[in-house]
């Protein structure tokens, strides 16, 4: 079953601060796929673009624009506990 997010946060430093249906709390470290994913260059590029996180209507996907999104399930995988 793919993790719905409940919420989430943008934080300094390219990370995102994300809860989870199911209760679960991780901090997402953005900065790895923006040095490793072409078009994820403009979060850091675009003034004020990372604060814009959206939550798509299936809270299953966070994303900035048309070519810049975030599977939940890779956010609930990679992202740290806290």
């Amino acid at each position: 079953m793919i993790p719905r997010i409940k919420s989430i946060k943008p934080l300094e430093n390219y990370m995102l601060y994300v809860m989870f249906d199911d209760k679960k709390e991780v901090i997402y470290d953005v900065k790895t796929d923006i040095e490793n994913i072409k078009s994820y260059e403009a979060l850091r590029k675009v003034q004020g673009l990372f604060e814009c996180v959206k939550l798509d209507q299936s809270r299953t996907v966070v994303f900035w624009n048309d070519e810049i999104d975030l599977p939940s399930d890779i956010i609930y995988e990679y992202g740290t506990v806290v």
